[in-house]
């Protein structure tokens, strides 16, 4: 069974960074594209940063410049680097990825974590 699993979220002030990680486990013969997404009380789930797995990237216009999306192959896990964060960037933050294991080629998501930035 493939896991997406997340940590690294939490409360910083504004100007602050954070790291937010994801694992993927199970039976994974490949991972595709990774990407974190995010989604504010009341509002819709929206694409913050992707990356393919030749490490090509592209990102939110708003996060652009402040985070770094990267990933490690060999670990499986895609990491989002957020710096100079702001009020606006508090969400729940999810993890996506496209996984091709025993059960096909499907999509996963991750539980989510927390992010707050108090001003």
């Amino acid at each position: 069974q493939v896991q997406l699993v997340e940590s690294g979220g939490g409360l910083v002030q504004a100007g602050g960074s954070l790291r937010l990680s994801c694992a993927a486990s199970g039976f994974i013969f490949s991972i595709n594209h990774m990407a974190w997404y995010r989604q504010a009380p009341g509002k819709q789930r929206e694409l913050v940063a992707g990356i393919t797995r030749d490490s090509r990237t592209n990102y939110l216009d708003s996060v652009k410049g402040r985070f770094i999306i990267s990933r490690d192959n060999a670990k499986a896990t895609v990491y989002l680097q957020m710096n100079s964060l702001r009020p606006e960037d508090t969400a729940v933050y999810y993890c996506n990825a496209e996984i091709r294991s025993i059960a096909g080629s499907n999509d996963y998501w991750g539980q989510g974590t927390q992010v707050t930035v108090s001003s």
